[in-house]
């Protein structure tokens, strides 16, 4: 789905080898103080309430059961980190625009998220994923100011392509492309994903490798 001339068959071939590795669950911090050291390059992970985040998590590596996906909307409410090969995390962030939540935990949540992204020297990229068939909404605004504000350079993720037919899919990435031209810290390219199809995994598994500078 996505065919990026950036990446050569090698660069494909070791981002799968890489996260073919062992990822496990880590920990998850309710608390700023309560993160792990950073010592490893770390990418997070954010985006609405069922768009798909723990899907995605668990089709890069390759394990159903790793990121947990809840059956009430809003249910991460804390920073998961999940560690691959002992060479790079993953962090699940906050899920936001949550319908069963109250505004003070929806606060304190989204400070919890801000505060990490302020202060983690070791967060090489955050990826903001949307659902292709809805696009960017009003409430994915905060979160990419968040981004930009933060300095932290952040990818729009487009997910549950599968859904979609191909010339649709390529016209959200395009018109998803136009909307973020402008923001400092939102590069450039636009991914479409398909977690139940594995469509564009390949292409995400080597933006994280050549982003964190890592190797198998």
């Amino acid at each position: 789905m996505n065919e990026d001339p950036l990446f050569t068959e090698e660069q494909l071939e070791e981002a799968r080898v890489l996260f073919a590795r062992q990822a496990t669950f880590m920990m998850g911090a309710v608390a700023i103080d309560g993160l792990p050291p950073g010592d490893l390059p770390e990418v997070a992970f954010a985006g609405r309430s069922n768009v798909g985040k723990s899907s995605l998590i668990n089709g890069l590596v390759g394990h159903k059961g790793l990121a947990r996906a809840s059956n009430e909307p809003g249910r991460t409410r804390e920073l998961n980190f999940f560690v691959l090969d002992d060479k790079l995390r993953l962090v699940d962030l906050p899920g936001y625009g949550w319908a069963k939540a109250s505004k003070i935990t929806v606060k304190k949540f989204q400070n919890l998220g801000r505060d990490f992204l302020r202060g983690r020297a070791n967060l090489k990229r955050a990826y903001l994923l949307i659902d292709a068939r809805h696009g960017l909404k009003e409430v994915d605004k905060e979160p990419m100011d968040a981004f930009d504000k933060a300095a932290v350079s952040y990818q729009i993720i487009l997910t549950k392509a599968d859904k979609m037919k191909p010339h649709e899919v390529e016209a959200a990435r395009i018109k998803t492309e136009a909307a973020i031209a402008k923001r400092p810290a939102a590069f450039p390219r636009v991914l479409a994903t398909s977690s139940e199809k594995g469509d564009g995994l390949a292409e995400l598994r080597a933006e994280i490798m050549t982003t964190c500078e890592v190797r198998p």
